[in-house]
Parts: structure tokens; sequence; C-alpha cells
């Protein structure tokens, strides 16, 4: 073949590898933006993007009156007072700030989820891409399709698609044994969010893939990202606060039986069923993976052996806790594909566990290179075509099935204005400053996002407020559970709050504060209640059907 010929080939591949990419930013853009804008809330399931997108705009207003940090009064009660908080997701907050500029934060919000959910998506792509994985488009439906959860919490407005982001740029430079730019990515990792112990577990799975592979111990990779990490909790505005809630982080939530206080879902397991269901082709991937995992040839085994190590160890942990749900689905897809890799291009790695003297008299047979005819060369790529065409048809069924799910899943989310009112009332209503019992500490990102004028008891993590004071935490959870009979005077004097605000589904607490005579009912709406403690108990409750 002449070199201009040559020439044109090549230009034609990379034209097509060029679209091929294009093409899939593309779905995934639409993907996901669809997929955000299935509810007009921010999205989804829990309220956290509040908090992050007002402590943002926060943020921004705090560096430009020359206040960094600025301070967070709104938790007095638990361990992020003014005096020990600490902001772990902060550079992921940095990088919100264009978006929380705009002049409806709730839309910036949105966008920035989207626009960093995709991102995540599109460098998992890339490194199928960049690695000359055949079939790229079919393994994009596969990521697409590999668990609803998956894409559902790609989709809140919160930092783990930026994890995902270093995890594949991390992974990249194992690769290509590029190990100083670790350091970097290690410290902006820590800086991002506190989940950076996955690179530190990456990059432990590494060394072992190198240890077995080349019978060394590669040390660098692990020298670069444990100095990076720790340069990332040292050169800190938290510094040391920091490190003392990710030790209470580690030892809250790695616990193997049960949690001290109610933790969000997303700390608990799946059951056996919903796991498989919810995540049928990360399943099916690792099995696929498995199966066609052959690591005898070292140049070939490096990357199939990692990704063994790797995303095993985040199934593992999935099915220990939800939230691993938005990490090992793609993982799992690129197990399966760099396990994939070498029979996809015709490789035959079963050949490598015969024996040598059996090799040995096979060579002359597997060295010929008589082509085979030509009409077994059009069956051949016949039934590839059929078969690719089967297996994508297949992935396109499951990702259908999950995108429906999915958006139907995020459009139940409660609408943005939910809490609203009652939160203008309070901001209109009861003098600023003042702590405000919120029955729920998971209505807190709301709160504070429609009326930070207030302080509230619980928010964020109810575990924040017991490593603060574990009597006092005990005690929120028998007056919210209606399990005192008196709670007025507790929450007055305990507390130091005069008003509660509650969603409208605490029976059993609204109960007792209907038979206590201490509260008044002051707002009321059909999303939430607030009242009032009383200076003084009734002798007797006048009403059935509110509090007096």
């Amino acid at each position: 073949m002449t070199s201009s010929r040559l020439l044109s080939r090549f230009k034609s591949e990379s034209s097509i590898r060029i679209l091929q990419f294009v093409a899939g930013a593309v779905a995934i853009g639409v993907i996901f933006w669809q997929l955000q804008f299935s509810t007009s809330a921010i999205c989804c399931g829990d309220f956290d993007g509040y908090y992050h997108i007002k402590w943002t705009r926060t943020l921004w207003e705090g560096m430009k009156s020359s206040r960094f940090p600025p301070e967070f009064p709104w938790l007095p009660l638990t361990t992020l007072n003014p005096k020990d908080y600490v902001d772990h997701h902060l550079l992921f907050h940095i990088m919100q700030i264009p978006f929380a500029a705009f002049s409806d934060p709730r839309l910036g919000a949105k966008i920035a989820s989207a626009l960093f959910g995709g991102l995540a998506v599109l460098s998992c792509y890339w490194l199928l891409f960049h690695y000359r994985i055949r079939y790229p488009l079919v393994w994009l439906i596969a990521l697409l399709a590999c668990s609803a959860p998956f894409l559902f919490r790609m989709n809140m407005a919160k930092a783990p698609p930026l994890a995902i982001v270093y995890l594949v740029v991390a992974i990249h430079l194992f690769f290509k044994r590029k190990y100083w730019p670790l350091l970097p990515l290690s410290l902006i990792f820590t800086w991002t969010y506190d989940l950076f112990v996955l690179l530190m577990m990456a990059t432990v799975f590494w060394s072992v893939t190198v240890l077995v592979t080349e019978k060394q111990f590669e040390w660098r990779p692990l020298v670069y990202v444990i100095a990076g990490c720790s340069a990332g909790m040292i050169i800190n505005p938290y510094f040391p606060h920091n490190f003392q809630l990710l030790v209470e982080h580690m030892q809250i939530k790695l616990t193997a039986g049960d949690f001290d206080t109610k933790v969000g879902s997303e700390w608990y397991p799946y059951d056996s069923w919903e796991f498989l269901g919810n995540s049928a082709v990360a399943c099916i991937a690792m099995l696929v993976g498995y199966i066609a995992f052959e690591p005898s040839e070292r140049r070939r085994g490096h990357y199939p052996i990692f990704f063994l190590l790797f995303s095993t160890a985040l199934m593992i942990m999935t099915a220990r806790w939800k939230r691993i749900a938005e990490y090992w689905p793609p993982f799992a897809i690129l197990f399966a594909a760099f396990s994939l890799k070498p029979w996809l291009e015709g490789f035959r790695p079963y050949l490598t566990r015969l024996p040598p003297d059996v090799l040995e008299e096979l060579k002359p047979f597997l060295d010929r290179e008589v082509p085979p005819p030509e009409t077994e060369n059009d069956w051949r790529d016949l039934l590839r075509t059929i078969g690719v065409a089967a297996v994508a048809l297949a992935l396109s069924i499951f990702l259908f099935f999950n995108l429906r799910s999915t958006v139907r899943e995020i459009g139940q989310s409660e609408s943005h204005d939910y809490y609203r009112a009652g939160a203008e009332w309070m901001r209109a209503n009861v003098p600023p400053g003042q702590i405000v019992f919120n029955t729920d500490w998971d209505d807190f990102p709301r709160l504070f996002y429609f009326d930070p004028s207030h302080y509230y008891v619980s928010g964020l993590d109810p575990n924040y407020l017991f490593d603060k004071d574990p009597e006092l935490s005990r005690l929120y959870d028998r007056i919210t559970l209606g399990r005192e009979e008196d709670p007025g005077p507790l929450i007055r004097d305990r507390f130091n709050a005069r008003y509660v605000f509650s969603d409208n589904a605490h029976h059993d607490f609204f109960e007792q504060a209907r038979l206590s005579g201490w509260f008044d009912i002051v707002y009321e709406d059909t999303e939430c209640t607030i009242m009032y403690i009383r200076d003084q108990k009734i002798a007797e409750s006048l009403g059935e059907d509110g509090v007096e």
C-alpha cells in the first residue's frame, strides 16, 4: 500500500473516530439535560443541592468582601458550628461559583449538575476511546445503561461526578506510567471531596497490578498520591478540623454493624434483588469481565487486572452502601471492555494456557500467513456485525427502561417551592438569629436556602449533632419520634429554641405536642407546620385537630 493511500486511510479513520466521539458527547449531553430538567427543583431525591448552591453563593459573597472562608453559623449545636465548621467540598463549591452567580441560583445549580454529570460519563467514554476499545458507541450505550441509580445520582448537584473524572485521569496516568502529575491531582481531589480515599485505594490496586505482572513494587504512585492528599488536608483553610471531621466520618460510616443514629438511606445496603435489578447491565458486565479475564500475557494483563481489582472492590462496597452506586457501575463497564479488548482484536488468549511443548508444535500452523478464503471473511464479518448489533439492541432496551425509570423518579422530586412559603413566613415573622427546632435533619438544606436568617438544630447529616453531643442527639430523636410526652420545655431549654418547623408527616410528635399544652400553631400549609412554644403551659388541650 502506497504512502498516500496509508495517509488517506489514516485520515479517514481519524475522521470517523472524531465523529464517534462528538456523537457520544452530544448523546450524553442530551440525556443528562433531559434527566436534570425532569423536575423544576434542584435535583434530586434529597435536598442537599440547595445547601451546596446557597453556600457557594455565600462563599462568593465572602470572597468579594475579603472574608474567606466566611463563617457558618447555621448549625450551632453540631460539629458544624462556627468554630468547627469544615467545608469538605471547598473546591467543588468554588467550581460552582459561575453558576451560583445566576439571577436564579436554582437554574445555575441544575446546569452545573448536568455539566458535571455529563463530564463524568464522557471521561469514561474518552478512556475507552483513547485505548482504542473496539465498538466505542456500543460501549457508550453500556455506560449510559449500566445502572438506573447511577444515572439518578449523577444528576444530584453534588461532587461525586468530579470524583469520577479525577479517578479516570488517575487511571490514565497509571497506564502511561506518568506518576508525578498524581501529586497535583490528589491535591485537587482532596480539596474537592472527602472521598479522595477512593484514589488512594485505586493507587494501591495499581501497585498490586504492577507487582503481579512485573514482579516489582511500584512505590512512586503511592508516594505522589499520599503526598498530594496530605498536602490537600494540610494546605487547607479548615486544617486541622478537616482532619478531625474525616476521622469522625470514617469511624461512623465504615462500620459493619448498624449506625449509632439514623443516617441517610444512601448509607444503608441494597436488598439483593434491588441491587441486581437496578444495576443489571453493570452486573452482567462484571460477569463478562470475569469470564473474559486473561492476564497471562503481561503486556496485555495490566489493564484488566487493575479493573478487576478496582471494580470488584467497588461492587462489594456498593453492596454495603448504596451511595457507591455512583462509582461502581461505570467501572464495571470499563472492566468488561478492557478484559474483552484482546478478544475483540482477534487475539487468542486461550492458546497461552496450553503447555509450552504443545505451543511449540502448533507454532508452524499459528504462524502461517495464509489468509482465509474471501467468503469465509465475509461470513465472519457478517456474524460479527450481527452479534454487535444484537448486543447494541439489548443494551438500548436496558437504556430505555433505565431512562424511563430515572425520569419518573426524578420527576417525583418535591417541587422547587416546597417549604418556600413556610420559610418565608419565618423570615418575616421570627426575629433573625433565633434557633429553629427542625424535626427532620434533611429539611435543613431547603430551610437554609429559603431562610438563611435563622439557625437550625440538625442538618446535612444527623451524626453532626450526635458527634457534638450524643445525649442531645438522642433527646432530639425521642422528641421528633413522639416519645417525649412533654417536649415543649425540653425544646425550649435544651435546644434554646422557641419555634418548631416540621413537615406534616410527624404525626406522633404532633400528637404529643397537642396533648402537652405547650404549643401554638402560628403557621400551617399543606407542606409544613410552624409552632411556637408558650411561656406557660395551659391546663388542658382545647382542640382535637390542632395543637390548641
